[in-house]
Order: C-alpha cells, then structure tokens, then sequence
C-alpha cells in the first residue's frame, strides 16, 4: 500500500476515538448537492476515499447510492466499521484503490484530498469513475473570521510543519487534471453546535500534527484551549458553544 504522511499516520492512528467525537457533520444542504449535483441516487455507486471514521459515510449512503469506504488508517476503519457495521470497508489508499477499472459512478473525498492531492492519485481516481463520474471534494472551513475562532488557529499554527493543509491551497495544482472537466464550487454555511469540549477540545485535538504531539505537549495544546474557553466572551460560561464553518463543496467530472 502506498504510503501516507507521518502525521497522519501517527495522528490518526492515535487519536481516531477523539477524530469521531469532535469532527463536525456536515450542513443538510450537502445531501441535495451529492444527489443534484454528483447524480447519487439508489442505483448508483460511490466510493469514499479518505473515509475516516465514518461521518461522511453516513451522508453517502443515505442518498441510497452503494457505497464502499477506502481509509489506509486500520484504527479509523476500526471506528468506521463499529458506527456503520453494514458498511463496505476496505483498506486502500487514493494511489491504489483496491476497485476495478470504470467501476463506480463518483468518487468523494471529504476532508481528505489535500493529503494526496498528486497526479498519481488523480490518475487512479480516473480508473475507477466511469466516462461521466463526478469526483467530489468537500472540506469543514472554520470561520476565522470570528476572533476565538482566529485564536485557535493561532494556537495550531506552530505545530503544522510538513503536514499538507487545506488553506494553504496546495492540493489546487492538480488542476486542471488530465481527463477530468473543470472544477467547480458551491459552498454552505455550517454550524457545529454543542459542548466546547467536543466542538472546540476534541475538534483541535483530532488534527493530525496535534494529535502525534508528545502528551506534554498535547496537554499545553489543551490547557490553551481551555484558556480561549474561559475567556473568550462568546464561549465564557456557556455549556453549548456553536462553532462557525463554511462546506465548500468542489465538484469536476471525468471525460
């Protein structure tokens, strides 16, 4: 199998428990767009490539399409299996998609591709979409806009080193890809809504390069956090917080 960046081999390996817990879900909106916009239906097919520990999944399946997960970390596959035990879960890579060639109708990758945004990865997603498939990306974007939500990005920052980011607008240079139509965008709204344990703590200590930190530092990274918690006016005494996010929503079709 080929093979993946350390941090998120590390990161998701250790910390898939707390990955299930803080990640948000994704905004309702985002089921008429894989039905309208990448065509699932029952009767169709898809995989979910990168799929984690299952959040995504669900939303897949219940636009009535088959759906297999692809997810290279044995720890997430584990968490995957146990939440959607009718799943189909494989074990796989975007460089090696254990699937047949012109196989599945879309394949999706939700908070994932900046890890393996590569001509490789690209050539192989191609193999397995029929003429016609859509390829979907879809990433959680915090609202930095908001201060306490531009602290905990302040806090994270020193920790990134190498490990690939969304922001950083790498995973764009694929594009134009060869084979696949232009990419295009829509994006929605999202707010994750609950203890600032889970939104906040486990959210940020689900990210990769935190979650392979020596525990020392783990634990300084989670006393920060509890620092903007406590004083951050918006989150000051509240046992609901309400995290601000976009969904943006990518989609290009293969020739």
């Amino acid at each position: 199998m080929t093979a993946i960046h350390n941090a998120a081999a590390q990161g998701f390996s250790a910390q898939a428990d707390t990955y299930a817990r803080g990640r948000p879900e994704y905004p309702a909106e985002l089921t008429h767009w894989l039905r309208d916009t990448l065509g699932l239906a029952p009767g169709r097919s898809v995989v979910d490539l990168g799929a984690g520990t299952g959040k995504f999944t669900r939303l897949l399946a219940a636009t009535g399409a088959s759906v297999v997960a692809v997810e290279p970390v044995a720890e997430m596959r584990a968490q995957l299996a146990a939440k959607l035990p009718d799943a189909t879960v494989l074990a796989g890579t975007a460089e090696a998609i254990p699937l047949p060639d012109a196989s599945v109708d879309a394949v999706v990758c939700a908070q994932a591709f900046h890890w393996f945004a590569n001509p490789a990865a690209m050539a192989e997603i191609r193999r397995v979409l029929r003429p016609g498939g859509k390829l979907g990306l879809v990433w959680n974007v915090r609202d930095e806009s908001v201060d306490w939500v531009a602290r905990l990005t302040a806090i994270m920052t020193p920790f990134e080193a190498d490990a690939p980011r969304y922001y950083r607008g790498d995973w764009k240079r694929v594009f134009p890809a060869e084979g696949f139509g232009p990419l295009r965008l829509t994006e929605f709204p999202y707010t994750h809504t609950g203890a600032p344990e889970q939104v906040i703590v486990d959210r940020v200590m689900s990210v990769s390069f935190i979650a392979s930190l020596p525990p020392a530092q783990q634990d300084a990274v989670r006393a920060q956090l509890h620092e903007v918690i406590a004083t951050a006016p918006a989150l000051r005494g509240q046992a609901v917080v309400a995290f601000p996010y976009t969904t943006a929503a990518y989609c290009c079709e293969r020739g």
